[in-house]
């Protein structure tokens, strides 16, 4: 009898380190531990759901906001070609003939060294064209441009540069004085 106290012992020993499955209390010790798992988990889910469905509205109002960015770059697009439509010379050469608007005369030039360079002459309705393609004149002295019609002296004291082009029979217009009256 001697040999069946060791064992006996020995699983009292054992079933104080190993409680068994039907006591209450390794079941009680185990309960914190599986909510806490379980609660840890169900966050994790529920931030992975939360985090998803963030990515997908930012995705659709990514897509929406493109969407609106190529209509508005459909309509720039339309306005720039009515634009350019509206600056055309043709286009502009039509508006200003209907706002009674008639193409200049010959101008002239007054060049740096005092001489007149060209005949004015009078706007008319029959005036030439807007858009005429001539050829650019040699650079002068100064190295500028000038038209290529003969120089006018201009004379000193003499008729305004807008009055050279003036036939003897019609009235010069009225140039102011060099001085102001009433001093």
């Amino acid at each position: 009898m001697k040999g069946q106290g060791r064992p006996r012992g020995r699983q009292k020993r054992l079933a104080a380190l190993f409680p068994s499955g039907g006591g209450s209390a390794g079941t009680a010790a185990r309960t914190p531990f599986v909510v806490l798992i379980v609660v840890l988990l169900g966050s994790g889910l529920i931030t992975l759901l939360l985090l998803n469905s963030a990515l997908n509205q930012g995705s659709f109002e990514l897509s929406k906001l493109e969407k609106k960015t190529d209509e508005l770059t459909d309509e720039q697009q339309a306005l720039q070609q009515e634009v350019d439509a509206y600056s055309a010379p043709g286009a502009l050469e039509r508006r200003a003939r209907r706002l009674g608007m008639v193409p200049g005369g010959s101008p002239a030039f007054l060049l740096p060294d005092g001489t007149v360079r060209g005949r004015t002459s009078e706007a008319t309705s029959e005036g030439a064209p807007l858009s005429t393609s001539a050829e650019p004149s040699a650079p002068g002295p100064s190295g500028h441009r000038a038209p290529s019609a003969p120089p006018v002296p201009a004379l000193a004291g003499g008729p305004a540069p807008d009055s050279a082009a003036l036939t003897p029979g019609e009235p010069a217009a009225a140039a102011p004085s060099p001085t102001t009256p009433g001093r």
